[in-house]
């Protein structure tokens, strides 16, 4: 099992990367973050929700993660709502693989988890010349991307946990050198055949239509010339930069606002700290619980004696495998992030460097904490961080009175339907204007004109017969919309002068293609009449799936259906648009002699191809098992990005 764990490394992550897109990586995390809030649901799995605020959060995740690897991207190609459905697959993908490893009961190792830690090329970078990790840069490393590294290494667990649970189902297909022939060998047959191919071009050039051909063309296809439904409107949308551009913020509220928050928008202060552990777990005995206690006072009384051996004594005594080494040392960290909040508190309240803590409790046991570091907090000037405060605290304010300014605008705009201009001078909002609006938006238009709610509104029955306001469309986001239809034309031909050449041109390639296929089909029954008449067909070719000889597929699809024991074979193949092919399969040529590299790599490659599907099928039976329900509608005009099987 672990040769084969080993020969298909590429093979298990890539089954990964399809399936999961792991959300873990060094660079570019934005944090295992768990969140509380109230948003929308628009997925569950296994009972639990999704929130419409996770999804966006995965959605700027996926973005970022993609702009970072290609710098160079249009940023609007990601913002689609087929790109945003996949962030939210993703998710999905990510939160069934989770609750399988939960309930598989898949853990993973101290020492498995420091063999991935090893493998990953910017934490191997960290090791020193003797081969132990710089514990210091690693912790700068991680909190310098707002990471502590208890919450970074839980997160490389979870993934590694996920993994399992693929792996499981790869390991277990080990495909046979004979089945991978069976499938390889029919896929490199080679026959040999002779392709006569009647194409519309050749007979359209000598069609001349008269306009009379032309209107009756045009008559008998009118759908293809419709003209989409479409609506001149106008709109007022409610957002928080219309609240914020009519707040005024005084001097004295700057200050006090600056006073509260500014450290924050500096540098906080940091501290090092070094500490000793003696192990004794939350759940030991108590009388374990007690030696260990009584073995960190012993250790506290000879510290305050010698303060200054504090390193040595960690080294020889502290049973914290990872800073012993170092004398203890936990490297710089800040009160609110970084190390277990018990020491940070503890830290932060000792008075100078150099000073000992009273023994400490936690879950790991009892500890020594010795201050050996302060980096002061660097605040930025009020002038310095102005703009930006002023900004912050005109938001917070706006966020403030958005919810009573959207009771009003919705009423507003339900109250006097008939016009949005009450709605829009109460509020101090722009009435703005849009034409040739369709249900569908193309690809240019741009929001809220391509929010499908909102959409859906202005095209219904009250809002295009009564010219009534639409309701209060909620885009998200602290944003709400509302719109009229002030001109309506329905889906409409356009008139035959209008696409007159685009008619023509039509006719002569139906016409082309008509006579083409006429023309091969009566090719066709001359050949099955007389046989004889093949040897006048084009000179025979060899073709094959690796080797299609520039010939359609439909026609190297006919050649290899052709039953080998009735050969030779005569048949016809409708390329539609692309005219007609008459096909004479000659013969099944001998197997070709492949080399013995060319031989693994099919095998190889089947039985990739093989282990994929049996990951994919294994995906959706556990999506069925932990009952995933995704309740945001997938996109209606373009195909998700979903893999084994739709929501």
């Amino acid at each position: 099992m672990f040769d084969f764990i080993r020969r298909h490394t590429k093979l298990i992550m890539g089954v990964l990367f399809l399936l999961v897109i792991p959300s873990f990586a060094l660079f570019g995390i934005e944090g295992y973050s768990s969140f509380s809030d109230n948003a929308g649901k628009v997925a569950e799995v296994n009972g639990v929700k999704i929130s419409q605020t996770e999804w966006d959060q995965a959605h700027r995740e996926d973005v970022e993660s993609v702009r970072a690897s290609n710098p160079g991207i249009d940023l609007s190609l990601l913002d689609t709502p087929t790109m945003k459905y996949a962030s939210l697959e993703r998710l999905v993908r990510e939160r069934v693989l989770q609750a399988a490893a939960a309930g598989e009961h898949l853990t993973i190792t101290d020492q498995q988890l420091a063999a991935e830690l090893q493998r990953n090329p910017t934490i191997a970078a960290l090791r020193q010349a003797d081969g132990t990790l710089d514990v210091e840069q690693y912790r700068s490393l991680l909190q310098a991307r707002g990471m502590t590294t208890e919450g970074f290494e839980a997160g490389v667990r979870a993934e590694m946990s996920s993994r399992q649970v693929l792996e499981g189902v790869v390991v277990s297909e080990l495909i046979s050198p004979a089945q991978a022939d069976v499938t390889t060998n029919a896929f490199l047959e080679r026959r040999e055949a002779r392709v006569q191919t009647f194409t519309p071009a050749e007979y359209a050039a000598k069609l001349q239509p008269s306009d009379a051909d032309l209107e009756a063309y045009y008559q008998a296809h009118l759908a293809r010339y419709q003209a989409p439904e479409t609506a001149n409107i106008e709109y007022v949308v409610l957002d928080l930069d219309s609240v914020k551009k009519d707040i005024s913020i005084n001097e004295q509220e700057l200050r006090t606002y600056y006073d509260n928050n500014a450290p924050a928008m500096g540098k906080p202060e940091e501290r090092r700290a070094s500490h000793i552990l003696i192990n004794a777990p939350k759940d030991a005995p108590a009388d374990e619980r007690s030696q260990a206690k009584a073995k960190a006072t012993e250790l506290l009384a000879e510290l305050r004696k010698a303060p200054d051996t504090f390193a040595d004594v960690a080294r020889q005594l502290s049973q914290d495998d990872v800073s012993a080494p170092e004398g203890g040392d936990l490297g710089y960290f800040q009160s609110s992030k970084g190390i277990d909040p018990t020491l940070s508190k503890v830290t932060f309240a000792l008075g100078k460097e150099g000073d000992i803590s009273d023994v400490v409790e936690t879950d790991f046991g009892y500890h020594l904490v010795r201050l050996t570091g302060i980096k002061p907090a660097d605040v930025p000037p009020f002038e310095q961080v102005r703009a930006q405060l002023e900004d912050q605290l005109r938001t917070q304010q706006a966020q403030r009175q958005f919810g009573e300014l959207a009771e009003t605008f919705t009423n507003s705009v339900y109250e006097q339907s008939d016009s949005l201009a009450p709605a829009a001078e109460r509020l101090k909002l722009k009435v703005q204007t849009a034409h040739n609006v369709s249900r569908i938006p193309g690809p240019d238009a741009a929001a809220p004109l391509t929010n499908a709610k909102f959409l859906n509104a202005l095209f219904s029955a009250d809002a295009l017969e009564k010219k009534h306001n639409t309701e209060a469309v909620d885009l998200g986001g602290s944003q709400l919309v509302s719109g009229r239809v002030l001109q309506h034309t329905a889906a409409h031909a356009r008139p035959f002068a209008e696409v007159r050449d685009a008619v023509r041109a039509a006719f002569v390639a139906d016409k082309g293609a008509e006579t083409a296929r006429q023309q091969g089909q009566a090719r066709l029954k001359a050949l099955t009449d007389q046989p004889d008449t093949a040897s006048q067909m084009p000179a025979a070719i060899v073709l094959s799936r690796d080797a299609m000889q520039n010939q359609p597929q439909q026609v190297l699809d006919a050649v290899l259906r052709a039953d080998p024991a009735k050969l030779p074979a005569t048949v016809g193949v409708d390329l539609g648009a692309g005219g007609y092919a008459v096909v004479r399969v000659e013969k099944v040529m001998p197997k070709a002699e492949h080399d013995a590299e060319l031989v693994a790599q099919s095998r190889q490659r089947y039985d990739q191809l093989w282990t994929m599907a049996e990951a994919f099928q294994y995906y959706e039976a556990l999506k069925a098992r932990y009952k995933v329900k995704i309740f945001a509608p997938a996109p209606s005009t373009a195909t998700t990005l979903t893999l084994g099987g739709g929501q």
